[in-house]
């Protein structure tokens, strides 16, 4: 079973469950098909769940049991966060810059704040002053203002594994031409937000630049991921968004730049050789 699957059905159950007290049957039902149809799955996901410490409760209303989350879930009264967390929390909000103007960073910005609200005034106060002695550096990276509804469509086209069909403007070609393609996950790297999909045209799975996507609209065609399929395998050598032939490259640093470079890691699969003279290959 893909990890991508238990995940959706998760989030699917507490949205589900924060809305209403529903029986095991009735949350199977409320659960996209193509995820599920079977009650021993959903009930494994619910145990998980509680395992993560979400306050799930049951009771009994005519006979039949019912899952809920725990009243006021939603409203949790004054965190207490360390300053370690509260530094991660203002980092994690610079971090959305790239995507603002979009539902993504809306709702996130939307949940930091009730964040924000529920902490004590003296950490209100820290987060404040942070601004004066920690800031994030986000170098160049893409605007994606003007992107919003492709942004916030393609998350449920993932979730709820929908063909879409889109025109795109290949770079490559200097041309617009219309695909359709089965959307596995969004991805930022390097100043960008890319969508790995498979394409029907191409018959190959490919990597597509967000801000290059002219319009796009969810079908109602259902796909699979093939089984076999790994998307970080995918991703592990593309440069950015460009996959090709694996080789292998040897960059070798003198005495003076060797410093520079010690600290920052190339490839997951990068190994360093120092030398007594301080080089370093």
């Amino acid at each position: 079973m893909p990890r991508h699957d238990q995940v959706t059905r998760q989030w699917h159950s507490l949205q589900r469950l924060s809305e209403a007290r529903l029986t095991l049957a009735q949350l199977v039902k409320a659960i996209p098909s193509e995820l599920t149809r079977h009650l021993r799955t959903v009930r494994r996901d619910l145990a998980a769940v509680e395992t993560s410490h979400f306050p799930l409760l049951t009771e009994r209303v005519n006979g039949e049991v019912r899952w809920r989350l725990l009243d006021g879930f939603k409203n949790i009264p004054s965190l207490r966060l360390s300053p370690t967390e509260l530094t991660a929390f203002a980092f994690s909000r610079q971090l959305l810059t790239p995507l603002q103007g979009t539902l993504i960073a809306a709702s996130l910005n939307s949940a930091l704040s009730k964040i924000n609200a529920a902490i004590q005034a003296s950490a209100t106060d820290y987060l404040q002053r942070l601004d004066q002695w920690f800031s994030v550096g986000l170098g160049p990276h893409k605007n994606y203002r003007h992107h919003r509804e492709t942004i916030d469509e393609l998350p449920h086209a993932i979730a709820h594994r929908r063909t879409v069909q889109m025109r795109y403007f290949s770079a490559g070609r200097n041309a617009t031409n219309r695909r359709e393609v089965d959307p596995y996950r969004l991805r930022y790297v390097d100043g960008g937000l890319y969508l790995i999909a498979y394409c029907h045209w191409r018959k190959d799975v490919r990597m597509f630049a967000v801000e290059r996507i002219k319009s796009l609209t969810r079908t109602d065609n259902p796909y699979q991921m093939p089984l076999r399929f790994d998307i970080d395998a995918y991703v592990e050598d593309a440069l950015v968004a460009m996959r090709g032939e694996r080789i292998t490259v040897e960059l070798k640093f003198d005495k003076a730049t060797a410093a520079w470079e010690k600290d920052r890691i190339w490839h997951p699969i990068s190994r360093r050789d120092r030398s007594r003279t301080g080089s370093c290959l």
